[in-house]
């Protein structure tokens, strides 16, 4: 194993002082759980495509040393999280395309013009995501980023392979608003938040995931999204439970759906029916081309 020193060198700018504090504290909490990193390291070294990821993303040691992924996450269950998550890609992708992704080559899972504007997904991986999560989706539309949801992939407690939502952003330009008008017109009236959840569960089923799991307002570790009147600037858990998601007995995580849920056309209003025709075709040939292009990426 190389040393912390090293591996801290690589991680942070330590020119800044806050990115050197941070170098410190790894420092600290590397050499108090100096036996458990190794391990951690023993399994990275197990085989080449394992120490190319981790030679190209060595926060794979430092995200266990920290407070990440979810409220009061233990030491032992980030280290175990970080090697599920690798085990899985690995098992079910090519291992040049998970080196890839590791080395911030994303991959493009869809593409289609919506408003008149090139609308783009794409599987992706940037180390200021690792707080919450090991791989992201990424929406864009022509340079705009209008949503990111980060994820990794673990064992659920009855050992099922499952897909653990760490967070959700949404745009951040000037005219958010206007944009993402425009984008729910141009998907018949299916919400851009609800579409990225939608590309997630698209990519998901091909590769055999079992459940998914979204981490809740209780159970985000960072708490950024409340305001300091304790007003939330968003919730996770709403949406949650508006895109057909249910409560565990953890309170940290809710249970979403693998399948949107929708609508019987016959249930649907009849002024309304078209569009929902619509809506349900152009979410169909989503689903044909993300696993189109999902299966070309596996093994």
């Amino acid at each position: 194993m190389q040393s912390l020193w090293t591996i801290g060198n690589q991680i942070y700018r330590i020119h800044v002082w806050r990115e050197a504090h941070r170098l410190v504290v790894f420092l600290i909490r590397g050499m108090l759980h100096h036996g458990k990193l190794a391990r951690l390291d023993e399994y990275f070294s197990s085989t080449p495509e394992l120490r190319q990821i981790a030679d190209a993303y060595p926060y794979v040691y430092e995200q266990p040393t920290r407070a990440f992924f979810y409220k009061n996450s233990t030491f032992d269950e980030r280290v175990r999280l970080v090697e599920h998550h690798m085990q899985f890609l690995l098992e079910k992708l090519k291992p040049e395309v998970v080196i890839g992704l590791y080395r911030k080559e994303e991959q493009m899972l869809w593409q289609q013009e919506l408003g008149g504007v090139d609308t783009r997904c794409y599987l992706s991986y940037h180390p200021g995501q690792r707080k919450e999560g090991l791989m992201s989706l990424w929406l864009r539309q022509g340079d705009d980023s209008l949503y990111q949801i980060m994820f990794w992939l673990d064992q659920d407690p009855q050992r099922a392979w499952s897909c653990y939502i760490g967070a959700m952003q949404g745009p951040n330009m000037d005219d958010a608003r206007d944009v993402i008008k425009r984008m729910t017109k141009a998907c018949f009236g299916f919400r851009t938040k609800n579409l990225i959840l939608y590309l997630l569960q698209a990519f998901l089923r091909p590769l055999g995931i079992q459940h998914i799991y979204a981490v809740t307002n209780e159970g985000y570790y960072a708490q950024n999204h409340v305001r300091r009147d304790r007003k939330l600037k968003t919730s996770f858990s709403d949406f949650w439970l508006e895109a057909g998601g249910r409560h565990t007995e953890d309170f940290r995580f809710d249970e979403l759906p693998l399948q949107e849920p929708r609508k019987a056309i016959e249930d649907v209003k009849s002024q309304k029916r078209n569009l929902y025709r619509k809506r349900y075709a152009f979410l169909d040939a989503v689903d044909e081309a993300v696993e189109s292009r999902v299966r070309t990426l596996m093994r």
